[in-house]
């Protein structure tokens, strides 16, 4: 074993100690989170951002081009959003775990695609909304996934009203009650564990700044701006990392 295989196991030693003397743990995740389940995400180099269209995927995702040309916006939320075939990963089941060993208090997440609940999680905080809720912008009438993935230009009610998804598009703002809850859950952690988010995009990444507790923990392949604030680093895949700690924790005694 070389010398940085020690210090890795070091450090997902120490983040298992805290998971273990810890009942109130909050997660706090973006879309490094579900890469491992074949899910791009945005900012990396082979992510939405870096790829080309005939407009800029920033632009495509906001609430004017929404309104300004509603084909282009669905024609790329289904080519690159809506994702079929797509299933939890490790990160996504250890977090389950975690909750059902009452240690987990709350995710908290970026990302839109369900794969939490998916993996078994209830206490989910969607920031930015999710694609497997959708409504009629005119009798509020409710829809699923499936719906969205197969329609065909704008889709539309019964009623004849567009049925748009309840993300929360570029120019819009995020979910006041959401952004409480998870502001309160923060708040209150023992353990605050960030992973898979490079923290650059606000206002979810200053939920980040309410945590004053002394065991911040950040999981990412890359670096973050928060990279100096953390009690603990862990340049790793957070799949790899969340289920090394958390694997045969059925069987340590909880706090006392």
């Amino acid at each position: 074993m070389t010398d940085s295989d020690g210090a890795a196991r070091d450090r997902i030693d120490l983040l298992r100690s805290w998971i273990v003397g810890s009942d109130n743990i909050v997660f706090f995740g973006g879309a490094g989170v579900s890469t491992e389940s074949g899910i791009p995400d945005f900012r990396s180099v082979d992510g939405l951002y870096s790829q080309k269209y005939e407009y800029p995927p920033e632009e495509i995702l906001s609430h004017s081009f929404f309104e300004r040309r509603p084909e282009e916006f669905y024609r790329f939320y289904r080519d690159k959003i809506l994702l079929r075939g797509v299933s939890p990963n490790r990160a996504h089941t250890a977090l389950a775990e975690l909750e059902n060993m009452g240690k987990l208090r709350a995710v908290v997440t970026q990302n839109i695609d369900g794969l939490h609940q998916a993996a078994g999680s209830r206490g989910v905080l969607e920031l930015h909304g999710s694609a497997h809720r959708n409504y009629c912008v005119a009798c509020g009438a409710r829809y699923g996934f499936d719906f969205m993935a197969d329609s065909v230009g704008v889709p539309r009610c019964g009623c004849g009203g567009v049925v748009r998804p309840e993300v929360v598009l570029y120019e819009e703002a995020l979910d006041t009650e959401t952004m409480s809850s998870a502001a309160r859950f923060i708040r209150g952690a023992d353990v605050l564990i960030v992973g898979g988010t490079s923290l650059a995009v606000y206002p979810a990444a200053g939920l980040v700044d309410l945590y004053g507790g002394s065991k911040l923990v950040l999981i990412n392949k890359g670096l973050t701006g928060r990279d100096a604030d953390a009690d603990l680093l862990i340049s790793d895949s957070i799949g790899e990392a969340l289920s090394a700690a958390v694997n045969g924790l059925e069987t340590c005694s909880p706090r006392g």
